[in-house]
């Protein structure tokens, strides 16, 4: 990649109808310059990593490259698998070799029809082709493929039978083998377990290249990025914080604290002025009552010294309303929306909430166990492992949800379990969002409609198609649905997948409060130091390989 490229946005403004996403945004990348560009979920992320690369056109504002010929690739957050697609097609795909080889291809074919500028063409199509890695692309991904501990058989096999643990890996292949001159991506630590996510992080730090990543992972963006860009969700502007992860924290916190005081002197001034102001029209008001009481008065000289007193006392009523009308309005400092997440809590289960003895899952090729396991009411557990060790297949068994080819498992009677699973099942389907969570709670429109608000899910949302809604609305919404049911038993299943920070927060915040029986499975790093844990469960190839109170 030409180690020199930039990319420069001024001026971005994205309106969809009424609603404006993007409002004038600046934003530029230059070489060896990590940008971590952060905001709320649906606040236009996305959207502007889309109008970077060329797919979408803003109403206004220009996104220049120089080089005009720099690369630009996107590696965009769902790993979209496509049926029909083998693992290695998908590679070419995301490196963007595949449209270099039929750009190279057109332009060979030109070259033997002859005619203008086809010389000119050619090279141009034959350096983007050298210049993404074309060449050699085969042999690096074998070799990638190899460290990434991915069989050499899955190459050639359809995306769509990988795992979700082998698709993420695979994702995180193609990016390692992208050459691109400017790199966006766009969540790139989804699904990753740890040893992914360090070799992620390594790579990332290693280029030299322009480069612009949204992450919610706070410990992948402190170890990464360089300057912060954070998208204000109620004016939709951009603010550069520069100095990395740290110092964009620290002054948020500072500009957060000035904005408050600030705001707390103008009320206090204000609130003076017109108390000064009302005193002051309430003494000459009584001035002039008392004047007409005491009627007959001779005296010249006093009736207008009374006069001038009243005088003076309404000029000085009218400069302290000019005194306010010249206070510089200070806006309230926007509060956004807060997570309030407080799960309402089932009546405790047993002592013993579930148990596993000597239990065998046998799922194609993977197969766990024997294990034997006992989780205790209100203990807290975590189950960490690399992908494909087995701590979604363990969590299954333990539930009572896998049919077990040797052993038993045990679920406790008043064991109520409620679940943010990976892929929010509940709300996929075509039905509005609104009518799902009304058909798993049994709450009327008024009822649900209200929960859904807490949650930050408005009345536009909740009408729209449930599989419409972006990730991190669906996790909000079986947020909600945990809090209508009421659970003793608390299942996470990577809940930070798809949630933004504030939202992240606020779920260790709830998790913190609630006083029933918790099983994490997660590779947020942040999570797991700051939620209470009581016992961390390790997995590896299918067997428990440690269990240790915390």
């Amino acid at each position: 990649p030409m180690p020199n490229a930039s990319l420069l946005a001024k001026g971005i403004t994205v309106t969809h109808g009424r609603a404006t996403i993007l409002d004038a945004v600046d934003l530029t990348a230059a070489p060896g310059h990590r940008v971590g560009l952060i905001g709320s979920n649906g606040v236009g992320k996305t959207t502007l990593l889309r109008v970077l690369v060329g797919q979408l056109k803003p109403d206004s504002g220009t996104v220049r490259l120089a080089p005009a010929s720099a690369s630009v690739g996107y590696l965009a957050q769902e790993p979209d698998r496509r049926p029909g697609e083998t693992a290695r097609a998908y590679v070419g795909r995301r490196t963007g070799v595949a449209a270099a080889d039929r750009e190279l291809e057109a332009a060979t074919a030109g070259l033997a029809a002859g005619g203008p500028g086809v010389d000119e063409r050619y090279g141009q199509a034959l350096d983007r082709w050298m210049a993404l890695g074309a060449a050699d692309l085969d042999t690096r991904t074998e070799q990638v493929w190899d460290s990434l501990a991915l069989p050499q058989r899955l190459l050639d096999q359809d995306t769509t039978t990988l795992s979700g643990g082998e698709a993420a890996r695979a994702g995180l292949a193609a990016l390692l083998l992208s050459r691109f001159d400017v790199l966006l991506l766009d969540e790139p630590t989804n699904d990753l377990d740890l040893a992914s996510l360090d070799r992620l992080e390594r790579f990332v730090v290693s280029q030299t290249s322009a480069l612009v990543l949204v992450s919610h992972d706070r410990a992948f963006l402190e170890a990464t990025v360089t300057e912060v860009v954070e998208i204000d969700e109620h004016r939709r502007t951009a603010s550069r914080f520069g100095g990395g992860w740290a110092a964009y924290q620290a002054e948020r916190t500072l500009a957060r604290q000035h904005a408050e005081e600030d705001y707390a002197d103008y009320t206090t001034k204000r609130d003076q002025l017109k108390g000064r102001a009302q005193r002051e029209r309430e003494w000459m008001t009584q001035g002039v009552a008392k004047a007409k009481r005491k009627q007959p008065d001779n005296d010249k000289a006093l009736r207008k010294a009374k006069a001038e007193t009243t005088e003076q006392l309404a000029a000085r009523a009218s400069r302290s309303e000019r005194a306010i009308e010249r206070l510089e309005v200070v806006d309230k400092p926007w509060e956004g929306w807060q997570l309030r997440f407080a799960i309402a809590a089932a009546p405790r289960s047993g002592t013993r909430v579930a148990s596993l003895v000597g239990a065998v899952v046998e799922r194609g090729a993977f197969r766990l166990g024997p294990v034997s396991l006992d989780v205790a009411w209100a203990e807290r557990v975590a189950i960490v492992g690399a992908n494909g060790s087995g701590k979604t297949t363990l969590l299954g068994a333990l539930l009572g949800r896998l049919p077990l080819a040797a052993g038993t498992s045990w679920v406790g009677p008043g064991v109520v379990v409620g679940e943010i699973d990976q892929a929010r099942r509940t709300f996929e389907g075509d039905a509005p969002l609104l009518d799902a969570f009304m058909a798993a709670t049994g709450m009327t429109v008024a009822e649900a409609r209200t929960l859904l608000a807490k949650f930050a899910l408005a009345a536009g949302h909740v009408v729209r198609p449930a599989r419409s809604v972006s990730p991190g609305e669906r996790t909000r919404a079986a947020l909600a649905l945990l809090q209508a049911r009421g659970v003793n038993c608390l299942v996470l299943d990577e809940p930070t997948n798809h949630l933004d920070l504030a939202a992240i927060e606020q779920l260790e915040a709830g998790l913190d409060g609630f006083e029933g029986t918790v099983l994490l499975v997660t590779h947020d790093r942040r999570l797991l130091e700051s939620v209470r844990l009581t016992r961390r469960i390790a997995v590896a190839d299918g067997a428990i390989v440690a269990d240790d109170a915390v």
